[in-house]
């Protein structure tokens, strides 16, 4: 990994030397926008619309436009601004962890010790464990101010910024202003589907069915042209539509449905949808 910005992270007098690290990356397939008459790629182009003329990326400044005023801002403008400048990551409060509602969180990335010295970010992400509380910090990145947590994740500080307050909007639909009733009966057949559907959440068995099946369609495309049959390579489709249930019917069908699914992954030598997948994709490799 290369690392995309480096400063301090700062608490009191103590200050940590760190280096920032993206924690996710892309894994959709590339798609490019296409001519489909002959193939050809579709570029964008960067042409002022005064003269006409294309314009490099050194000659792009940014502008505030108000009405028939464009203010333009240089980057030397933008780097003279306080925040711009500063490369540190100011701790503001330890707040409990429990407390940041996760909607505000926004993207991921890891802090990575930038000293010979480690001691400072081991004493900082030991009372970060020790006390259970998120540190809420303030730092400036590619021409934002971000408000980001801080915490431990697998021994390692993690910084994840978040939305500002009124990023966040009011969740207000006037559909739930009455609300229906839940009879004792429905509650109950919908808590035993939760509880046939409970498990601890272990993410590497979950897998992006979607880019799977894109991939997949890629390379038959390139073996096969247009010429492809998508039912040999996806299978039938299933027709939609269906009977119509009232809720206490799909609540109770939902339970034996999940009961029966659930006793037949138990069986021995029964494979996971995952390894089920792994088999069937490395059958279509070989």
């Amino acid at each position: 990994m290369r690392s995309i910005w480096k400063g301090s992270l700062s608490f009191g007098l103590v200050n940590v030397p760190v280096k920032l690290y993206a924690a996710t990356e892309d894994h959709d397939v590339p798609l490019h926008q296409v001519h489909d008459k002959d193939g050809g790629r579709i570029r964008y182009s960067r042409r002022c619309e005064i003269d006409g003329e294309i314009v490099d990326y050194e000659h792009i400044a940014k502008a505030y436009i108000d009405g028939d005023e464009t203010v333009i801002l240089t980057p030397e403008d933008l780097a003279s601004l306080p925040a711009e400048r500063s490369k540190d990551i100011d701790v503001v409060e330890f707040v409990p962890s429990d407390q940041i509602d996760s909607i505000m969180f926004e993207k991921s990335y890891f802090l990575a010790p930038d000293s010979k010295s480690t001691k400072a970010y081991v004493l900082l992400r030991e009372t970060l464990q020790a006390t259970d509380r998120t540190a809420i910090v303030q730092f400036a990145l590619r021409q934002k101010t971000r408000l980001a947590a801080l915490r431990v994740h697998d021994d390692v500080l993690m910084l994840q910024t978040l939305l500002w307050d009124d990023e966040v909007r009011e969740a207000r639909f006037p559909e739930l202003d009455e609300v229906p009733k839940i009879t004792d009966a429905e509650l109950k057949m919908s808590k035993a589907l939760v509880e046939s559907f409970a498990s601890d959440f272990t993410p590497e068995k979950f897998s992006d069915d979607y880019q799977a099946q894109l991939r997949t369609l890629v390379e038959a495309k390139l073996e096969q042209g247009d010429a492809l049959d998508a039912e040999a390579t996806f299978g039938r489709a299933e027709a939609g539509g269906g009977e119509v249930l009232d809720l206490m019917e799909a609540l109770r069908r939902s339970v034996e449905k999940q009961r029966v699914e659930n006793k037949r992954a138990a069986a021995p030598g029964t494979p996971s949808k995952k390894a089920a997948a792994k088999k069937s994709a490395a059958k279509k490799s070989a």
